[in-house]
């Protein structure tokens, strides 16, 4: 289970006294929690990988846009400190897939589907989320679809 990978991570980190890695995953940890905690309002004990995955994910984004924004501001040491800290959550997501990749991937469930145009978006996006979960960006998936269906 992905929460205990992150937790004997952190044990290791202490134990290794990785400070920047000891600070990531207890950021991680207070996300993961966060969400526990609204997900009992609904009735669920705690979250799954599932979630857990795409708390991960949007951990990283954030990173890829603060870099961003510290490298236009030009305060590098940030910006490598950010990258530090993507690259440790990276480490507890499933492999991303390459462009091409997700191209092939792309065409294999619109033909999978029998999806003809855009009216069949959604049912393509949603079992490309089954079949690939947290293995690459939706946002860029979306397009490569929306173009083969246009």
């Amino acid at each position: 289970m992905l929460r205990e990978q992150i937790n004997e991570s952190l044990k290791d980190a202490v134990r290794s006294k990785d400070r920047r890695r000891m600070c990531t995953l207890r950021l991680i940890n207070a996300a993961i929690k966060d969400r526990d905690i609204a997900a009992r309002s609904t009735g669920r004990e705690t979250v799954d990988d599932a979630e857990i995955q795409q708390i991960l994910a949007k951990m990283v984004k954030q990173r890829e846009e603060s870099v961003q924004i510290y490298e236009q501001a030009g305060r590098m040491e940030l910006a490598e400190q950010e990258r530090e800290e993507m690259d440790i959550i990276r480490g507890f997501l499933p492999r991303q897939l390459s462009e091409d990749e997700v191209k092939a991937a792309c065409e294999r469930v619109v033909s999978d589907i029998g999806a003809e145009g855009l009216r069949d978006m959604g049912r393509t996006m949603s079992t490309l989320k089954e079949r690939y979960p947290g293995q690459m960006d939706f946002g860029r998936a979306s397009c490569v679809v929306k173009r083969m269906l246009n």
